[in-house]
């Protein structure tokens, strides 16, 4: 099947604007007629949720937390995009959208980044009137950092808090629709069935976290805002919670999973230390903004304190390879740089899997007050977890699981190939190609949110006739039979090994053989290794309490379940995909000097999934990629 993305015709410039006027309206009095089901509540889903309600339509929000506050979008540290150009080095709206384009190494749809480049300006406007608390310089102005594969400063921050601070004033605009009665929260749900009627999406079930109870929900349109699927390799940055679950039980309702190879690892993590650790910590891309990557340039300095390294005997790496971007490279190609040097031999720490982050220069240069006044929070959480002061030495850091570019299939509407079923922010593969440039997700988010499902559902519902499907439908019945059955079926095997056990096993094989380099003999291993691991799962898993209470084993099973699954489909989609590009590294495409090979003339298209069952191979649906606004170019940052 080859697919249709709906990206308007006509210049770019004028796209979104034409589309805009040209889309159907929904009555301001007819909106209160239709209900729509919002299930996250970052900034992605509690953004729309808050727009939607706001506009007069009946809107029912879900959270697996006790909180929309609770939200993973709470996590993200370093900042937010947008095109406003303050401090006149030249940026616009075209740059932004061309940085995106090269930064995802041209494997995104141009329109929807456009569309994005476009209202990112309209964010910060949002934000500041909502009280988010931003920088500001001296002059009270507010100020901006730059972030990597961009050439200018556009990122607008709060300290290491900006995710945080953001996610407040998306969460007091929710607050407001809740305390008007336009939408209802249910916290403590975690969706488990989409329920599609005549090929339509139209509800789901979810479990309350809390009573073990199984509930139905009708609307007239779903939108999942779920986040990423980057836990599938069990250590990541990620909170433990996240999860592919949500979409994937879309996609066995038959959405497709869109690019689930392009996964992004993050340069500046705090390095692993030890087996028994469940999760990663992510240190902001923000620092790469003052701090200086490097390592030893002989493998015998590796073990000495930095400070016995001579500054002759460093390798300043990115800035030897990238001299144009420096220290501020592309996470992607950051990420494969500082993997490079781990495996020459040259990587510090106890593992030997780390590169320092060295802050010395810009102390002497600004003062420890200053490097404080912008990081001094992300300086006392790397205190916290590694006992060693960072403005005295350098920090160490490695590459980690941290974000998914791949996602469901939607069209430029935002809705997937299921109509009804919209799919927004993280949750989605629409804007960032194979790689994200760093503080573009919370901008994707907001984007999705505030500024573009208000308008691009309402064609969608203004040709359906509202509250035609309701609880009382058979299929409604039938998914919550289906999910009580599921999750019987996980309490009986009473095996011996534990959620976690069969997790770290199969994160293992994700990392080795579908990490950062990916090779035809490591994704058929993993191919090879998966349905091993999804049939030790459901014959000796052992998942103890019972389904009426509140039972976190239970929970992290039916994840795993919905992981094991999805993670056959991600090596397939690694494995078709014969380039390099972006986050997805084939080491047997690469050039003479260690860069992504990529083959523009095959595989310049979005690798569409669609799930046929369990050990089944998925069927691959095509969407081509036209660039009319950006030249197809070798990715260079030199």
């Amino acid at each position: 099947m080859i697919l249709d993305g709906k990206a308007p015709a006509g210049p770019i410039e004028t796209s979104w604007d034409k589309h805009r006027f040209d889309m159907k309206l929904v009555n301001p009095s007819n909106k209160r007629k239709y209900k729509v089901l919002v299930v996250g509540t970052g900034l992605a889903g509690g953004a729309a949720a808050a727009s939607l309600g706001e506009l007069g339509y009946n809107v029912e929000a879900f959270c697996y937390q006790d909180s929309p506050r609770r939200a993973h979008s709470i996590a993200a540290q370093g900042g937010i995009n947008a095109a406003k150009n303050y401090p006149n080095d030249g940026d616009s709206i075209y740059r932004l959208f061309y940085d995106t384009v090269k930064g995802g190494d041209f494997r995104a749809r141009e329109a929807d980044v456009w569309r994005l480049a476009q209202v990112s300006n309209n964010i910060i406007d949002q934000c500041v009137a909502q009280g988010v608390p931003f920088a500001r310089d001296y002059a009270g102005y507010l100020d901006n950092r730059s972030f990597g594969g961009a050439q200018v400063s556009r990122t607008f921050y709060a300290r290491g808090q900006t995710g945080q601070q953001l996610l407040l004033g998306a969460y007091s605009a929710l607050s407001r629709q809740i305390k008007n009665g336009s939408v209802k929260m249910f916290a403590r749900r975690e969706m488990l069935d989409l329920v599609v009627v005549d090929g339509v999406a139209k509800g789901i079930t979810c479990r309350n976290l809390v009573t073990g109870e199984i509930e139905s929900y009708w609307g007239d349109a779903v939108i999942l805002a779920t986040g990423g699927y980057v836990n599938v390799f069990y250590l990541s940055t990620n909170a433990m919670g996240c999860s592919v679950t949500a979409a994937w039980k879309a996609v066995k309702k038959g959405a497709f999973m869109a690019n689930p190879c392009y996964t992004q690892i993050h340069p500046t993590c705090i390095p692993q230390h030890g087996d028994k650790q469940s999760k990663l910590t992510l240190m902001s891309e923000s620092l790469r903004n003052d701090g200086r990557v490097w390592v030893p340039k002989k493998a015998e300095d590796c073990t000495k304190h930095p400070s016995e390294v001579p500054e002759a005997a460093r390798d300043y790496y990115l800035e030897r390879k990238y001299p144009s971007f420096g220290n501020l490279a592309p996470r992607d190609i950051s990420s494969r740089a500082a993997k490079e040097q781990c495996d020459d031999g040259r990587g510090v720490g106890e593992s030997k899997r780390g590169v320092y982050l060295d802050f010395a220069d810009s102390i002497n240069r600004l003062g420890q007050k200053t490097i404080a006044e912008r990081y001094g929070n992300l300086f006392d959480m790397y205190e916290k977890i590694t006992d060693e002061n960072g403005y005295e030495r350098p920090m160490r850091i490695y590459p980690a699981p941290h974000y998914a570019m791949g996602g469901l299939w939607v069209d430029y509407q935002c809705m997937s190939n299921i109509p009804g079923l919209f799919v927004l922010g993280e949750a989605n593969f629409s804007v960032h190609g194979a790689n994200r440039l760093g503080a573009s997700a919370l901008m994707q988010g907001l984007a999705d949110g505030y500024f573009v499902i208000p308008y691009t559902i309402t064609p969608y519902l203004a040709s359906i006739e509202p509250g035609k499907v309701k609880n009382d439908h058979p299929e409604f019945k039938k998914s919550a039979e289906d999910v009580r059955s599921e999750l019987d079926k996980l309490l009986l095997i009473k095996g011996k090994k534990t959620v976690g056990e069969l997790h770290r096993e199969l994160g293992s094989v994700m990392w080795e053989d579908v990490g950062m380099a990916r090779s035809d003999a490591s994704l058929k291993h993993a191919l090879k290794r998966i349905p091993e691991i999804r049939e030790e799962f459901w014959n000796n898993v052992n998942v103890t309490g019972n389904a009426m209470e509140l039972n976190q084993q239970l929970e992290n099973a039916w994840r795993l379940a919905d992981f094991i699954e999805f993670a056959e489909m991600l090596a397939t989609d690694a494995l078709n995909r014969e380039e390099s590009c972006g986050g997805h590294f084939r080491v047997e495409h690469q050039t003479d000097d260690g860069e992504a090979m990529r083959n523009d003339e095959d595989f310049s298209y979005v690798a569409a999934w669609e799930f046929k069952g369990a050990g089944k191979a998925p069927e691959l649906h095509k969407e081509p990629l036209k660039f009319d606004n950006v030249k197809l170019a070798v990715r260079s940052y030199k």
